[in-house]
């Protein structure tokens, strides 16, 4: 998922001179601040502030598809402002905190940005994008393009037959649980998320689809859980397949227009032209918050349903276990056991939904560290945040009655 980030910047750097008289402040600072190793857990933090605001405006890098947004806006008004209970400055100083919304039951009941970012700029999603294209799963089941996820990928992938994938479903690349073997060490240039992006398309085969169905089984499918972003691409590649539409104009069709998205956004493309559909989605936090209103509030837009009925809660039930304690998986979200979930990105991307609480939480931040693993603690940290915004609603109605 990252190495067509690395390559970014390396010709960013030979071009350098032919970009600057066209580039803008946050393009002058990335170039200010050019990285000199070749992967993005090495960036430094200011490289990193200036590049995760401006991806797709980056043309000689990587080419990205608009996601259009409509002319009716879904209104977010102000609520009464949330006494969370902590130092939220200090929280979102410790967690590099570009955007922070707080909505809940339909109000904004706070709202504070940093690092320079502001309501009106996008910042990268990485793997928040997963949830979006699971829910574009959902859209085009209801919309009669795919029949169900337990139909095989290779029915509406035909490059994928003979390979590791022939007996793999939907439902086993929306949860995780394909068998076939992957490993998505984001510091390991040899492993399969860096190799993967850095690969060649076999001549007309879309470029994930090249490298994925070279790959081996570990395990029968739906007996193990292993985080794998090609397979979400691969999800992306289905979508587009039998909508024969591209995911950003889907996803534009289906929920950023009709729902009243605030601000056009943004997906990156992949060497073949096919967004990265596991990661790479530019937008407002306001509008990963209204995406949140837009699942909590049951998929509808413009008084219809976009999604089956019943998707939302299967997509949210906890359909495997994973590495990660508080967390089970369900159909590319992340499942906490009191009911609430999230869409989770490296560096501190994130959608906190509790239908309990009528609560969506969106931030985007520029983590020291992309998750725990790398030795950090800002992951636990956003979590008891979370726990915090809970309780303090909690509190707030219990004072109320």
């Amino acid at each position: 998922m990252r190495k067509w980030i690395i390559g970014i910047l390396v010709v960013l750097a030979a071009a350098g001179g032919i970009f600057w008289a066209t580039a803008d402040k946050d393009m002058r600072a990335l170039i200010a601040n050019m990285p000199t190793d070749r992967n993005v857990l090495f960036w430094s933090i200011p490289q990193r502030d200036a590049a995760f605001r401006a991806m797709d405006r980056i043309p000689i890098l990587s080419k990205s598809r608009i996601i259009s947004a409509g002319k009716d806006v879904y209104p977010l008004p102000k609520g009464v402002p949330l006494d969370v209970g902590i130092d939220v400055d200090a929280y979102m100083k410790d967690q590099r905190t570009a955007g922070l919304v707080i909505i809940q039951d339909g109000k904004i009941r706070f709202e504070k940005y940093g690092l320079g970012f502001s309501a009106d700029g996008r910042w990268t999603s990485f793997s928040v994008a997963k949830s979006f294209t699971s829910t574009l799963v959902g859209a085009a089941i209801k919309d009669g393009y795919i029949k169900s996820i337990d139909d095989k990928v290779s029915d509406y992938i035909p490059d994928l037959k003979g390979s590791v994938y022939d007996n793999v479903t939907i439902k086993h690349l929306l949860t995780m649980t394909s068998g076939v073997k992957w490993n998505e060490d984001y510091a390991d240039p040899k492993s399969d998320v860096a190799l993967f992006n850095a690969h060649k398309a076999e001549p007309g085969v879309d470029v994930t689809v090249s490298y994925m169905r070279k790959l081996k089984r570990e395990a029968p499918s739906g007996t193990k859980w292993v985080y794998k972003t090609g397979e979400t691409n691969l999800v992306g590649v289905v979508v587009s397949s039998a909508t024969k539409k591209n995911l950003s104009d889907y996803l534009s069709e289906k929920v950023w227009r009709p729902f009243g998205m605030e601000h056009d956004a943004s997906w990156l493309l992949g060497s073949t032209g096919h967004e990265i559909s596991g990661c790479c989605l530019q937008a407002s936090t306001r509008d990963f918050a209204r995406f949140g209103l837009f699942i909590l509030g049951g998929g509808i837009a413009e008084g219809k349903s976009v999604l089956p009925d019943g998707w939302i809660a299967e997509a949210t039930t906890k359909h495997a276990d994973t590495d990660q304690a508080e967390d089970g998986y369900g159909y590319q979200w992340w499942i906490v056991n009191d009911g609430s979930y999230a869409a989770k990105g490296i560096f501190g991307q994130g959608i906190f939904i509790d239908p309990k609480w009528k609560l969506v939480i969106a931030s985007n931040s520029n983590w020291p560290q992309a998750t725990d693993r790398q030795g950090g603690d800002q992951g636990k940290k956003r979590f008891a945040f979370y726990k915090q915004v809970q309780l303090a609603i909690d509190n707030e109605g219990k004072t109320l009655k």
